[in-house]
């Protein structure tokens, strides 16, 4: 018998068996298929499914969304009264801080676009000189005291170590120069649904915010709280965003999605014992050197 005879036979059916005996493999595959996808790492799921590490697709088509639009509104609001302004500003957004530093860039002297290696990086601004980078939180490529503020978002939540990263923010930051975190609340509502970034990586309280601020030489100087409405999957339902996030700041402030925090560096910290790394790393020139420190010894020289 030929081999397409054999395999022709190897596919008939056996005659002697019932036809539910037939359809059972096919269940019992479809069902170990739906156990497996069960207990899968989330980073092994659908792409779409937000995961523990950020990725710039997803933040991308996130604030492409209609649920991402209005998500950007609510903390643009809360980031509004905090954002007090600064004489001839440099600006960094650490993170993933496109859709506010759009918002906020247009009063700064010069503003930067930097993008964890880990989590990747698009071009910003649209239509312009790109002003982004991909960039090591611990090792920011900026000189000592060059910038006056830095806004982080989608970052401390997935920093292997939070405190090296601020530790790194101290040093690009001018005296007196502040820095304003976004970061998922642990209580809100958010941090439980992963079609969100902001139901990814680790959420912070008040009060774990506050220690590792003042832990790495910063004082806290503001609050705010944002996202006080669901993350609706439903587009209808985003028409009740704006009233429900006004509602909640008066109910149920306790579980917002994200928490806003604003400190201000300390001018006087410890010096770290140097390491073998961070001296390989001051060899390398910084892509901004400061012309003074910061904007406020810039207007007196």
């Amino acid at each position: 018998m030929s081999a397409a005879g054999h395999t022709a036979a190897a596919s008939q059916p056996d005659r002697g068996h019932s036809s539910e005996r037939e359809f059972r493999p096919s269940f019992r595959a479809s069902y170990i298929e739906r156990s497996i996808r069960r207990i899968q790492p989330a980073a092994n799921r659908e792409p779409s499914t937000l995961t523990t590490n950020a990725d710039i697709v997803d933040l991308r088509d996130f604030y492409a969304s209609p649920l991402g639009l209005a998500a950007a509104r609510a903390v643009s609001l809360a980031l509004t009264p905090l954002w007090r302004p600064i004489s001839d500003e440099r600006l960094v957004g650490l993170g993933y801080a496109v859709p506010y530093i759009d918002r906020f860039a247009a009063d700064a002297e010069r503003a930067f676009a930097f993008m964890p290696a880990a989590q990747g990086a698009q071009n910003w601004p649209m239509g312009a000189a790109s002003l982004s980078a991909l960039v090591g939180v611990e090792d920011l490529p900026l000189g000592d005291a060059s910038v006056d503020r830095v806004l982080i978002i989608h970052a401390l939540e997935f920093a292997e170590s939070p405190e090296a990263m601020l530790s790194e923010v101290w040093r690009v930051l001018a005296p007196g120069g502040r820095i304003v975190i976004v970061a998922p609340h642990r209580r809100g509502v958010w941090a439980r649904f992963e079609h969100t970034p902001f139901g990814s990586g680790r959420p912070w309280s008040r009060g774990q915010l506050t220690r590792l601020l003042r832990g790495a030489m910063f004082t806290p100087t503001a609050w705010a709280e944002a996202l006080l409405f669901p993350p609706f999957r439903r587009r209808s339902l985003l028409g009740f965003a704006a009233p429900l996030e006004r509602l909640g700041r008066d109910l149920w402030p306790l579980f917002a999605g994200v928490v806003v925090i604003e400190a201000t560096k300390q001018l006087y910290r410890g010096v770290p014992v140097t390491s073998t790394a961070r001296e390989r790393r001051r060899v390398v020139k910084p892509v901004l050197v400061p012309a003074g420190a910061g904007a406020g010894a810039r207007r007196e020289g």
